[in-house]
């Protein structure tokens, strides 16, 4: 019942992320908004792990988990802030819709996962044709469209690198102690960019930035994450990733309903193929030969 409540939650969060992140960056900057959600979060983080009396683990597997997803947090994050000012926020769910795929290739590389079936495969260039539809229609809209697809795509490849790492060392940390101590590594990262690129207070945050900042802080880094972190321990990775399957379409209604964003038939074609290359992905991990 846990498990899926955590799973419910999740798809919940993911679904209405991507339109927080666009209303977080409206008048305060992309990295002013992503670093306030991080510091935000870590220090909550904290004052919860105090009140519930949970300890921070300092075993070397313990350090290598944090370093791991805190990495994951901070290059993904990054650049899906980034991304948010060139992309619609219906695009930034549906790009992320492949890391189930990007993720089942990572575990097949590195932790030497049973090799692809064919229905995989078909899975994967289904994945591949969608995201080559999205990418075509930005083409057709503006040089900024390309760097905010390819932002995504570094976001997709940094969170399944973290997910796999963390499942090779296998490290088993409450949730809520692995959002912490990764959050307490990238906390650093995000101040050290926003100093460095940045440093600029803005001098009005509107309300809906500021409710979407601590939005950001509270449901899906400290919510979310250690929501993720208690699914990754206790279900099977892809099956994890699958959450990707509902709430692209979540994010693509949301931002039409409440960004007034216009959604292609192009797009609406891209995000279909993903999503069966999906269905066909987690299909392939039951049937079929494998293909070495």
């Amino acid at each position: 019942m846990r498990i899926l409540a955590a799973y419910i939650g999740m798809i919940l969060i993911l679904s209405t992320t991507p339109l927080a992140v666009q209303w977080s960056g409206n008048g305060s900057g992309y990295l002013f908004a992503t670093t306030s959600r991080i510091v935000l979060s870590a220090v909550l983080a904290i004052m919860l792990l105090s009140m519930l009396r949970l300890p921070m683990v300092w075993t070397r597997q313990a350090c290598q988990s944090y370093l791991v997803a805190g990495l994951g947090i901070f290059f993904s994050i990054l650049a899906i802030h980034w991304s948010a000012q060139y992309i619609p926020s219906g695009w930034i769910a549906v790009i992320s819709g492949l890391a189930p795929i990007s993720t089942g290739v990572m575990a097949v590389v590195w932790m030497k996962a049973p090799s692809f079936t064919i229905v995989k495969l078909i899975g994967i260039s289904f994945g591949v044709g969608g995201l080559i539809v999205i990418f075509g229609q930005g083409m057709m809209l503006s040089e900024a469209t390309l760097y905010g697809t390819g932002g995504m795509l570094l976001a997709v490849v940094s969170r399944s690198a973290s997910a796999v790492c963390l499942k090779y060392i296998h490290e088993p940390l409450n949730g809520l102690v692995l959002t912490t101590g990764g959050l307490l590594v990238a906390t650093p990262l995000f101040l050290l960019v926003w100093f460095g690129f940045d440093n600029i207070w803005p001098d009005e945050i509107g309300m809906r930035a500021a409710f979407s900042i601590v939005y950001l802080a509270v449901f899906v880094n400290l919510i979310g994450f250690a929501l993720y972190f208690y699914l990754l321990r206790n279900i099977d990775l892809t099956r994890l990733e699958l959450i990707a399957l509902i709430a692209p379409v979540c994010a693509l209604l949301l931002g039409m309903q409440f960004n007034q964003e216009v959604i292609s038939s192009s797009v609406w074609i891209g995000t279909l193929m993903i999503l069966s290359g999906l269905v066909c992905f987690e299909l392939g991990q039951k049937t079929g030969s494998n293909v070495s």
